[in-house]
């Protein structure tokens, strides 16, 4: 390869690499989004990472988002499976503090005021891995584990000699 080749390579990976590094900017979700005029640019970015792994890796029906003014949130919605009700998350980056009034405020007293009777918090760390977990208001009891058998406490003590 001569020098002129090798310069052409060069400005062909960095052109490469510069349309790898804005896909993101370009993609029409990613747009909407910025457009629901919420002030965190980080929510947005986790709230576009959320629904690229609920569209393409969980393969959810219907996601669409929505913003909240008065929370200055973004929310999506959808549906895990064909026929089933709407699910509301809320994508936020895990630098992001919560209290527990926060949360609760989430959830209004009469029915119909809130956002939803439950919802699935997404956090997304900065290696773009994402957690999920189920807010609801007030306590729920959690499901036994799976697989986990009771063996009983006397079973496996080992008797004293005297």
């Amino acid at each position: 390869m001569d020098r002129r080749e090798v310069a052409e390579s060069e400005v062909v990976e960095r052109s490469e690499g510069q349309l790898a590094a804005n896909w993101m900017l370009q993609h029409p979700k990613y747009r909407e989004l910025m457009n629901l005029d919420v002030g965190d640019s980080a929510q947005v970015y986790a709230a576009f990472l959320v629904y690229l792994d609920l569209k393409e890796v969980r393969q959810w029906r219907e996601v669409t988002s929505r913003g909240s003014s008065e929370l200055q949130l973004v929310f999506l919605e959808g549906r895990e499976r064909e026929g089933e009700r709407a699910q509301v998350i809320l994508p936020l980056p895990a630098h992001r503090t919560l209290s527990h009034r926060w949360v609760r405020s989430l959830f209004r007293e009469k029915p119909g005021e809130g956002l939803a009777a439950a919802m699935l918090l997404c956090v997304v760390a900065s290696d773009s891995s994402l957690v999920y977990q189920r807010l609801c208001p007030g306590l729920l009891t959690p499901d036994p584990p799976v697989g986990i058998e009771d063996q009983g406490r006397r079973q496996h003590r080992k008797r004293r000699l005297r």
